[in-house]
């Protein structure tokens, strides 16, 4: 094991995902996720060397005792000496950040300061750097943004129809997510044509729990579906993603809806979880589906379609299109959501192998499009090794 590895870390508000990799080759030593914090049933569930086991956490259940079992892990199988830094996940890094930043007060302030934005997501990515820097103080911890690759937008894409004013006085603005995700797999799209990406152009659509579509001129982000919050864009798993903003003011008015409520509903009750009454999980709903359950197939049909609209329209902010990327726990592995997308998009000349398309990821190969089509891949995403990769660029930087 080369002495150059990085201890990634995604904290988010009941979770702590953590790997340990080559920042160079993106070799894994070390993964696993801490879940269920803050409750009796806390536990860290780890995979090295090709073997996973699992250890319950003592009271009181914490993102800093799981740190600290994490860290006994990483010493008792002799690890730690290998570690030169720590890279964080952080979700929104407004206008104040476009590139990897090293951590220190002042930019531990900025990312507390950006947390109104993100209140679901920044105020965890704090709690993980506090955590390994407690732990780890004597390495350098570096902070990767999620909005960062979308910081090359042009104002015509991420600016609102609102006063000005709101955008320089609040930030109120379009900034995108998911900006490690879609500039991996662009760049994995790049290697299988063998053309560099600075002369590409694709859309990237990342589809999981949570979704979002962005368009890459030249291997850099034009503009992307979600917005001031990963809540606007195509339905999600329980976001509502994009509404006409009425909805909300008739909420409030006739049926005396709170922020907190609207919150909870827009977040957590609605996308395929609110229009299927069942499950925000695709592969139920696929099952249910096909054992004959409407409401599965109507959710599944619209979030299908509003995909292919959010692609669709992101093509206009490009003058070719080099092919269409599918990534994310659904993307990767949803044969029925790929082909229900591609059959709607025959106007962009998709046209979908299904042999192909049926035997990702059994059969990875990369390209699901027949002969005459325009390029379509299928390319699971990376974050973690981004993460790394772009941690050791900045160290190196710094060097």
């Amino acid at each position: 094991m080369n002495k150059s590895a990085i201890l990634v870390i995604n904290c988010g508000s009941s979770s702590l995902k953590f790997s340990l990799l080559n920042p160079v080759t993106g070799e894994e030593y070390l993964a696993g996720i801490a879940e269920c914090l803050n409750s009796e049933e806390a536990r860290v569930k780890y995979r090295v060397r090709n073997e996973s086991n699992s250890e319950e956490l003592a009271p009181p259940y914490n993102h800093q005792l799981a740190m600290e079992n994490i860290v006994s892990f990483i010493k008792v199988h002799d690890l730690a000496d290998y570690i030169i830094a720590i890279g964080h996940r952080v979700v929104h890094g407004g206008e104040s950040f476009s590139e990897p930043t090293l951590i220190n007060k002042d930019v531990i302030q900025v990312i507390e300061n950006l947390s109104k934005m993100a209140p679901l997501h920044n105020p965890a990515n704090l709690v993980g750097i506090t955590a390994t820097q407690q732990v780890y103080s004597h390495l350098p911890q570096v902070a990767i943004f999620d909005t960062a690759f979308h910081q090359s937008m042009p104002e015509k894409a991420y600016l609102y129809g609102l006063p000005y004013s709101l955008y320089k006085s609040q930030g109120i603005r379009k900034y995108g997510f998911h900006g490690t995700s879609h500039y991996f797999v662009c760049q994995k799209a790049a290697n299988i044509l063998n053309i560099p990406v600075q002369k590409l152009s694709f859309i990237s659509a990342h589809l999981g729990n949570g979704c979002s579509i962005t368009a890459v001129k030249n291997g850099k982000s034009v503009d992307s579906s979600m917005g001031f919050t990963p809540l606007e864009g195509v339905l999600m798993g329980t976001r509502s993603g994009s509404v006409d903003p009425g909805i909300i003011l008739y909420l409030i008015r006739n049926l005396h809806y709170s922020a907190e409520k609207i919150d909870l509903l827009m977040n957590k009750q609605s996308g395929l979880l609110g229009l299927s009454e069942l499950s925000n999980d695709c592969r139920a709903l696929e099952k249910a589906m096909n054992e004959g359950n409407e409401k599965a197939q109507l959710a599944l049909e619209v979030f299908c379609y509003q995909i292919a609209k959010s692609i669709s329209c992101l093509s206009a902010s490009l003058q070719q299109l080099d092919g269409l990327i599918f990534t994310g726990g659904i993307g990767e592995n949803s044969a029925y959501v790929r082909s229900k997308v591609l059959s709607q998009l025959t106007l962009l000349n998709f046209a979908i192998d299904q042999d192909k398309n049926k035997k990702i990821p059994v059969c990875f190969s990369g390209c699901i499009h027949q002969k005459n089509s325009r390029n379509c891949f299928v390319i699971p995403t990376n974050e973690e090794w981004v993460i790394a990769e772009q941690t050791l660029q900045l160290l190196n930087q710094k060097a």
